[in-house]
């Protein structure tokens, strides 16, 4: 079928609500500085600007960060990793859950959450790599915004050159779905993903959602072993959705590609009736 055819970790949470994004053993970790507040507080943040903290402007650093984006994106294009992938999305049974997304529009939005400094390590780079290739080849991907507060103003500017646009607002992973949204988000936090569920709970919105991150089955397993009270806290709109959830779990094919991608997902959400979904305060 034509790509242009419109028709188509587990996670640490600490006490005091810092998010620490922990890649697999194999990988590095990155921490970030998202921290769990009350809804109004987040209302309030979500109306604050925000910027690099580090306003600097380099030159010869925005042309190393360059080369090695063209060198990491050439990678991943050549890879059995990323055609196994290609195979996969164009399978009948998920290439329908895409198309039922999408219903009557032309384009699915692209939101990438928590992607990391692209400048210091491999992992956030194939993962950028991967989602501006899967924009490359399929005509019903649309624009993609990304947001990360690690970001440094030399990372923004090549994310801007390489056709992203970086958001300027900390949204907490709170976007509401008014309109068909692919939400990359591969070894974000469960809390991020719970925000992002709990901003669209209502059949309406998650049948605008597509997620690619980290396996929800994954989640539900490691809550039956562990009855730790802030694993549960953090993982509740995830467990509730599962009933309603299509996951997909992808092949990271060999050891390049397993600290990018490690127990990665696509979901998909189905819920029919308004009452069938569990109310959470």
């Amino acid at each position: 079928m034509a790509a242009s055819a419109k028709t188509l970790t587990i996670d640490n949470h600490t006490v005091d609500g810092d998010w620490t994004v922990v890649l697999p053993r194999r990988g590095k970790q990155r921490r970030h500085s998202f921290r769990i507040r009350s809804p109004e507080q987040l209302q309030q943040q979500q109306q604050q600007p925000w910027a690099p903290i580090d306003l600097e402007t380099d030159a010869v650093r925005k042309l190393k960060l360059m080369q090695k984006m063209q060198i990491c994106m050439n990678k991943m294009e050549n890879s059995m990793f990323y055609h196994t992938l290609l195979d996969q999305i164009q399978t009948p049974e998920i290439f329908c859950c895409f198309h039922r997304v999408l219903g009557s529009e032309m384009k699915m939005q692209m939101v990438i959450y928590g992607i990391g400094s692209i400048e210091s390590y491999e992992p956030p780079r194939l993962q950028l790599s991967l989602a501006i290739l899967l924009k490359r080849k399929f005509s019903w991907i649309g624009d993609i915004e990304v947001f990360d507060p690690v970001l440094s103003t030399t990372e923004c500017q090549v994310l801007e050159a390489l056709g992203c646009s970086v958001l300027s607002i900390n949204e907490q992973g709170q976007r509401c779905a008014q309109k068909p949204t692919m939400f990359f988000m591969p070894h974000c936090e469960s809390m991020l993903y719970d925000n992002l569920l709990r901003a669209n709970w209502g059949v309406e919105l998650l049948n605008h959602v597509v997620l690619f991150g980290n396996s929800f089955d994954v989640y539900e397993k490691n809550v039956s072993y562990s009855k730790n009270s802030a694993m549960v806290d953090s993982t509740r709109h995830i467990l509730a959705i599962r009933q309603f959830t299509k996951e997909f779990r992808i092949q990271t094919v060999s050891d390049d590609y397993f600290g990018a991608f490690h127990t990665s997902s696509w979901h998909f959400f189905s819920p029919v009736l308004e009452t069938e979904l569990q109310y959470i305060d």
